[in-house]
């Protein structure tokens, strides 16, 4: 028998800011969203003492957010799939629905036939459809081109290729795994794209807006993807997974712009380790 441990880390730390490279005086009010002449990390100290790795702030807006640029982002996006920060987040993603198996039939006997269960999640499932979510994110680009609004546009753009990547993703792994769903219907159980589609919205959000927003955001994805599992549609297992496919979805299409993510993931012995790096207000 080959028993499956898989140890999960969420490791909390603050950056502090160098205090020898601080400005004494505050720098003139620059559009941060407009330029993008900030590196994407603050360069060492100039004496070559080891100075904590900076964030520069939100993804800068580009020039064109047309549909043209929009499909070249994207094609630039399926290309940018392959990297070790992908492979580090798919593993421990499948890491954490290995753990989840175990409990899948425990938790869909639990859930299943509920009827507080259902009445909860219930609106999940149609706020987590493709189609809510691609409506949503369509009119916030729509808005912002109408608008000339090329922050609000960028935001729409990035929201459209992360969906896109999160359903390439899911649908082509459902039809290579072929898991049957736990109400029969069909085997395309695995993974979730309910939580995959959410958790790639909530995680674009992240990077351009902050936790501020991103917070109720990443609320509203865990709660969607439980939502599939009262509906007899999914397995535990397949929620977790697809959460992970999400976030893989989203870090791509933002993951080489300005702003550094303040979650990393790195493989540890005997599982993964989920880092978080604050930079503390100046």
């Amino acid at each position: 028998m080959v028993i499956w441990r898989w140890r999960v880390a969420l490791l909390v730390c603050a950056v502090p800011l160098n205090a020898a490279a601080q400005p004494t005086q505050p720098a003139p009010h620059q559009d941060r969203y407009l330029t993008n002449t900030e590196p994407a990390f603050a360069a060492p100290p100039a004496d070559g003492s080891a100075g904590a790795q900076q964030p520069s702030g939100p993804p800068a807006t580009p020039r064109h957010t047309g549909v043209k640029a929009m499909l070249k982002g994207l094609v630039s996006d399926v290309g940018h799939l392959p990297s070790k920060e992908n492979l580090a987040w798919a593993a421990a993603g499948g890491g954490m629905a290995l753990a989840a198996h175990p409990f899948d039939d425990d938790v869909h006997d639990a859930l299943v036939g509920n009827d507080t269960a259902d009445a909860i999640f219930k609106p999940g499932q149609i706020l987590g459809q493709f189609a809510t979510l691609m409506t949503a994110a369509s009119a916030t680009y729509i808005i912002g081109r109408a608008k000339d609004e090329p922050r609000v546009s960028h935001v729409g753009m990035d929201l459209i290729r992360s969906i896109a990547i999160s359903e390439g993703l899911t649908q082509s792994i459902k039809y290579t795994v072929r898991r049957e769903r736990p109400d029969g219907s069909s085997k395309n159980s695995f993974p979730s794209g309910h939580a995959a589609d959410t958790f790639a919205v909530a995680t674009a959000l992240e990077r351009h807006l902050g936790w501020r927003f991103a917070g109720p955001a990443y609320a509203l994805a865990s709660y969607v993807a439980i939502s599939r599992l009262p509906a007899n549609r999914h397995w535990l297992s397949d929620a977790v997974f697809g959460s992970a496919v999400g976030v893989i979805a989203g870090r791509t299409v933002t993951s080489r712009e300005s702003q550094e993510s303040p979650f990393h993931v790195a493989l540890i012995h005997g599982g993964a380790a989920i880092v978080y790096v604050r930079r503390p207000p100046s």
